[in-house]
């Protein structure tokens, strides 16, 4: 898979990497044990960075949980989500035991209470236990907050959403981050599922078979990161058989703007 540097954070990632919204938020050992296999089926697939936040109810856990015996081996990547800053400092030192004393992107989710939890992220960093920090948003509506904190300089990524449907990052988001040297991190590549619940035909696929796309998701994953200025994109999945298809998107080559233009116009609303 192919791996790129996350701006100027100075991480090296994969670039597919693995969500747990929704799909690691269970209990019990039956579903915690599916969670790690998903989890081994992404890593022997090359997928190696993994994203949660306190936010997804017990994804966090669970995924601590699962990479805990190769924590050496990932990126891991969640987030602080509260408008309190002692709730914040809570959370922040359980995701420091539940990833093994540190994490490789801390982000500020959806900009809850941004300035404040800057500052604790910040002292992390200092110590070596945030590699780097970051900042999230899912509504456009909240791009300009965004943009205003990047601008701080005080952030090294931010994460999106971006597939065909949901373009709005491209107007001044992307140009942004580029212009600043930010990673950029993709959520909602399929579009939270709408996407893949009415895909075009499959027969609409072969223009794209030289390009090592079997599958719909396939062709949605490298569609995003053929803009190079997206850096890894985080599809959620609880099956082990999709986590090892989503990363065969990883490998070049990239499309062209005719084939984002096609895939584009097959997923246009």
């Amino acid at each position: 898979m192919e791996t790129r540097s996350l701006g100027a954070t100075g991480l090296k990632v994969p670039v597919i990497g693995l969500g747990t919204w929704r799909t690691f938020n269970v209990r019990g050992p039956a579903a915690e044990g599916n969670a790690q296999t998903v989890v081994e089926a992404a890593l022997a697939s090359g997928t190696k960075f993994f994203d949660s936040s306190p936010m997804y109810g017990e994804a966090e856990a669970v995924l601590g949980r699962a990479v805990a015996w190769r924590r050496g081996e990932l990126l891991a990547a969640t987030k602080v989500w509260t408008p309190s800053p002692v709730e914040g400092r809570r959370q922040i030192d359980r995701a420091m035991r539940l990833f093994g004393g540190y994490v490789d992107v801390y982000q500020v989710h959806n900009l809850v209470n941004w300035r404040d939890h800057l500052a604790a992220l910040e002292v992390e960093q200092k110590e070596g236990r945030a590699r780097a920090i970051g900042a999230t948003h899912y509504s456009p509506s909240a791009f300009g907050e965004l943009a205003v904190a990047m601008k701080t300089g005080r952030i090294g990524a931010i994460q999106v959403p971006y597939n065909p449907r949901e373009r709005d990052i491209e107007r001044a988001i992307l140009p942004l981050a580029a212009d600043l040297g930010l990673g950029v991190i993709i959520m909602r590549p399929f579009g939270e599922g709408h996407l893949l619940r009415s895909c075009p035909p499959e027969a609409d696929l072969e223009p794209l078979s030289s390009f090592g796309v079997a599958t719909w998701p396939q062709a949605l994953l490298k569609w995003i990161l053929s803009d190079p200025r997206c850096h890894v994109a985080i599809p959620a999945t609880s099956k082990p058989a999709h986590a090892r298809r989503h990363a065969a998107a990883g490998e070049p080559p990239w499309f062209g703007a005719e084939e984002r233009a096609y895939i584009a116009k097959r997923f246009a609303e």
